[in-house]
């Protein structure tokens, strides 16, 4: 056992990697969580389903890494080739290993499924070599020395990694003797681009301790910040520099950890006892969907309306035709009506209403594309703004449902309701 850091590579398999159909998330989380221990990924190689050249990089990132995952390649089809390409590297025969084999009985039982052939083809692994559980999927996972280096292969299903990290991971701690963990605190934010967080920072903090590294992780619609000590003596300092960021960021700041606008959301209204509706036009039921991904949302969350159409406008949510005829579908009169349509037909306490121009095409003069009007608050207290955010279609969408979401945040909380982003993207209307 060495108390040294390991060398660690990852090497990630799959055509549907290399065209784009697929986009690479779990080398993402395989650096993050490795990062939570204070690990480096030293070297990142993605190769398509070619035997040759998996079996030439695995080779040679065994001979210059102490430990090597592998991810993708274990299904039942023909280009799944890790276990085959393993055993080739390491000189040994592929055989019926009989816990995987118990493993896939257990798993079509479960399921009703037959055991066929194509199936059974992931209970052939390398002789020798140990399995790594995997709780949800057919294919488990395997580990075989290659020299030196200790090689984990696992399945490329995103969520069958997340399940088998956790064992990987305590196993990797345990063979080099590494202690405890790196303590990282992760903060999230809405309305703050990346360059204007930096340049506060160094702005209001010019002398910020090098104990705390200050981490950025830019995402639509929300901004991580992460602040990581490697020493538990150095959590005092780490919360000083919390406490400097709460008081520069403020009402910006949504929560800790994996914290969203929508489980925020959520959480307030629960605490509350009250529920929350939605009426969506250029959205498309995007602010809905975001909220019921979080689990018991039902609690807050009844009912949502998607009313395209005028006439949908019109006949779901009851908003009149003279202000579709006068103002548009784009306009403060249409969204207020839309809001007030679906508290009533929700019997929510409060509702989120948006109607713009999406884009690419549509726009006019007075109402070019990228222009939102949004309505928030309860029947006696409801607000509007017209924002303007002259992005990309799908971009739109993001940070239009996020921010109706973090109005209705501000609003539970009695923040100031003219946030930094409503000041920039304010239009007239």
């Amino acid at each position: 056992m060495s108390h040294r850091l390991p060398r660690i590579q990852l090497l990630l398999t799959g055509n549907e990697l290399m065209s784009g159909d697929t986009i690479d998330s779990n080398s993402a989380l395989i650096a993050r969580r490795l990062g939570e221990l204070g690990l480096p990924v030293a070297r990142k190689v993605t190769l398509g389903d070619d035997a040759g050249a998996l079996e030439r990089e695995l080779r040679e990132m065994a001979n210059n890494a102490d430990f090597l995952l592998v991810n993708g390649g274990l299904g039942p089809t023909v280009d799944d080739l890790t276990a085959e390409i393993l055993a080739r590297a390491a000189g040994v025969p592929l055989s019926e290993h009989p816990e995987a084999l118990a493993h896939l009985e257990t798993w079509c039982q479960r399921r009703q499924l037959p055991l066929n052939h194509a199936n059974r083809k992931q209970a052939m692994l390398p002789a020798g070599a140990d399995v790594v559980a995997n709780p949800i999927g057919s294919a488990v996972g395997f580990a075989l020395s290659l020299g030196s280096c200790r090689v984990v292969c696992t399945p490329g299903v995103p969520g069958e990694l997340t399940a088998m990290l956790d064992d990987i991971l305590v196993d990797l701690q345990q063979r080099w003797g590494l202690q405890g963990k790196r303590h990282i605190l992760r903060l999230q934010t809405f309305g703050l681009g990346e360059s204007t967080a930096q340049q506060m920072i160094a702005d209001a903090c010019p002398d910020w301790p090098p104990e705390v590294e200050l981490g950025f992780r830019a995402g639509a619609p929300q901004l991580e910040l992460k602040l990581a000590v490697d020493r538990s003596e150095y959590l005092p300092l780490r919360q000083r520099c919390l406490e400097q960021l709460e008081s520069l960021f403020g009402d910006h700041i949504i929560g800790e950890g994996d914290a969203s606008l929508a489980s925020r959301v959520l959480e307030l209204l629960a605490g509350r006892g009250e529920t929350l509706t939605t009426a969506e036009s250029c959205t498309g039921g995007r602010i809905a969907s975001l909220l019921t991904q979080v689990p018991g949302s039902s609690a807050a969350f009844h009912a949502g309306f998607v009313t395209y159409h005028n006439t949908i406008k019109q006949r779901v949510l009851g908003v009149s035709e003279e202000s579709l005829q006068r103002w548009g579908a784009v306009s403060e009169a249409v969204v207020r009506e839309m809001a007030l349509g679906a508290l009533e037909r929700a019997s929510a306490n409060y509702a989120i209403a948006v109607s713009g121009v999406a884009g690419p095409d549509g726009g006019s003069p007075d109402k070019p594309v990228g222009t939102v009007w949004l309505a928030w608050g309860s029947a006696d207290d409801l607000k509007t703004r017209c924002l303007h955010w002259p992005v990309e279609r799908t971009l739109f969408q993001t940070m239009v449902a996020a921010a109706g979401l973090d109005a209705i945040r501000r609003m539970l909380l009695g923040l100031p309701e003219d946030s930094r982003y409503f000041r920039q993207r304010k239009t007239s209307g």
